[in-house]
């Protein structure tokens, strides 16, 4: 996987603009993910949803022999601008324990809810694993 990035351009924080993928290998597509945990309960705060949501993608990417090094695509759906901003510390920290330094292209979309109105967050992922 290649990181598209042209040298005028300045270095977004926190994703990429694009990535190109090339050969033989798998696609990995995963339903959005929200913060609920095993037993469908969820946290009160946005960063802990985020955190979950977050280990969530990188448990169904091991169950495909994959990682978050191979995530080429992330969606976010978000509930609140504010909670989002007010997160951000917290959202930060889960990013680096699930997914390091791995900042594949990223969409941020602030929506009026998700089917569950519990639900503050819900992450959409592809991935794409070479093959060997």
């Amino acid at each position: 996987m290649r990181i598209l990035q042209p040298a005028e351009w300045s270095k977004p924080r926190g994703f990429s603009h694009g990535v190109v993928v090339e050969g033989p290998g798998r696609w990995v597509v995963l339903a959005g993910q929200t913060g609920s945990d095993e037993t469908g309960s969820y946290a009160p705060d946005m960063a802990a949803q985020v955190a979950t949501a977050l280990n969530r993608i990188i448990k169904l990417l091991a169950e495909a022999s994959a990682g978050p090094e191979h995530i080429v695509r992330l969606t976010w759906y978000l509930t609140s601008r504010s909670e989002y901003e007010t997160a951000g510390a917290g959202i930060g920290a889960a990013w680096k324990e699930t997914l390091a330094r791995n900042f594949p292209p990223s969409t941020l979309l602030f929506v009026g809810g998700l089917v569950d109105e519990r639900a503050k967050v819900e992450i959409e992922v592809t991935a794409f694993v070479p093959s060997a």
